[in-house]
């Protein structure tokens, strides 16, 4: 019988609890990353109608080194460079393949990059991919990322250091110090990578990010998406110019892969006017995590975002209270390891104008219930 490990391994992981499986949406939306409702918004759609009536293509027919470059990227990019405050900014089609191209390719030999153990997926991906030692650093901890790269310095390391953090992590829901991440930096000479992924939109004085306040700093290369709280899709990097070049050059993901549609670049664009133009929204999201914090966190429940972890620790228990939750017509998702630390598996509560404060009250009238 041909793939018998491959059987094996399901099997496994049925056993433990931990099987993935894809649901269909149903019920009231607390599990997406929509969270300022953007992905249904009428200016969206409408600018989606605009640029297929003035010929905006669907496909880019090709990589954008070849004849998939068109004018919609290179509009995007210099829109979202001038709305992160960055010296330049280079697009892809989702953020995994941003993060992945940018520390795959951009710390070289002889660099170190001391990374959050709790940063994205993608980036371990990336790091995995690149040719630069990586260390993890404790969640949370810029002393940590500070005496790694000291002790790396005292061991002979010459290179750039290169430290990779998430502004606000998506299972944790917790925001990160930045401005105390960019004085190791300095001290150290070395590059910050602050993923933004869930806060682009959300936070930040103008909702460009935890770290808004330092847009434009030398060492510091952002990475914002347009999949999550801008309601379309794909992904920017932004920071020095060099660090566009030097992806545009060396970046496999970039290099051979087929340039985003020009139609999600035209979308993209509206969607940052809507963020700018829109304050409104984000004060109503900000609003919701306050009742959250209400409602949600005499049940033990994190709330310091729009990413709400209660955390239930076995597999087989987190999964049972979803279903359970589920049934009762709210769509919250169970996480379980290896997304999440072993022993911590967690109902994981998306924040969205998708739903107000009453329905975040029946959802811990039934948690209540529910919990033990």
């Amino acid at each position: 019988m041909q793939l018998v490990a491959q059987r094996a391994h399901l099997s496994a992981l049925a056993d433990a609890g931990r099987l993935r499986t894809l649901a269909p949406r149903r019920g009231v939306d607390l599990s997406s990353n929509d969270y300022l409702a953007l992905s249904t918004a009428p200016r969206l759609v409408a600018a989606a109608q605009a640029a297929l009536a003035r010929g905006v293509a669907l496909g880019s027919g090709g990589s954008r080194l070849l004849r998939g470059n068109d004018v919609e990227h290179e509009a995007l990019e210099a829109e979202a460079a001038a709305f992160f405050g960055a010296e330049a900014a280079l697009s892809f089609g989702s953020g995994y393949a941003a993060n992945t191209a940018l520390l795959s390719s951009v710390p070289q030999p002889g660099d170190l990059i001391v990374h959050d153990a709790l940063v994205h997926a993608s980036m371990h991906d990336g790091m995995r991919l690149g040719r630069a030692t990586c260390v993890a650093a404790a969640h949370g901890d810029p002393q940590a990322v500070d005496d790694a790269i000291a002790a790396w310095r005292a061991g002979g390391g010459t290179g750039t250091p290169w430290i990779a953090v998430e502004s606000l992590y998506s299972m944790d829901g917790d925001l990160t110090d930045v401005a105390a991440y960019l004085a190791v930096a300095d001290r150290h000479d070395a590059m910050l990578v602050v993923d933004e992924a869930h806060a682009t939109g959300v936070w930040g004085a103008r909702g460009r990010g935890v770290a808004e306040a330092w847009h434009g700093r030398a060492n510091l290369v952002t990475l914002n998406t347009f999949g999550k709280a801008l309601g379309c899709e794909g992904a920017v990097l932004c920071g020095p110019a060099i660090v566009r070049d030097f992806l545009i050059a060396r970046a496999r993901p970039f290099i051979f892969s087929t340039a985003p549609s020009p139609l999600s670049a035209a979308v993209a664009r509206e969607s940052l006017r809507i963020v700018a133009d829109e304050p409104d929204r984000r004060a109503k999201l900000h609003a919701l995590i306050e009742a959250a914090r209400r409602h949600l966190s005499p049940l033990g429940a994190r709330v310091e975002s729009q990413i709400v972890p209660l955390v239930i620790g076995d597999d087989r228990a987190t999964m049972r209270v979803a279903a359970a939750v589920q049934a009762a017509g709210f769509d919250v998702r169970g996480i379980r390891p290896p997304t999440v630390p072993a022993g911590t598996a967690r109902l994981r509560i998306a924040l969205t104008l998708h739903v107000g404060e009453a329905e975040i009250a029946a959802l811990a009238d039934v948690l209540e219930e529910l919990l033990p």
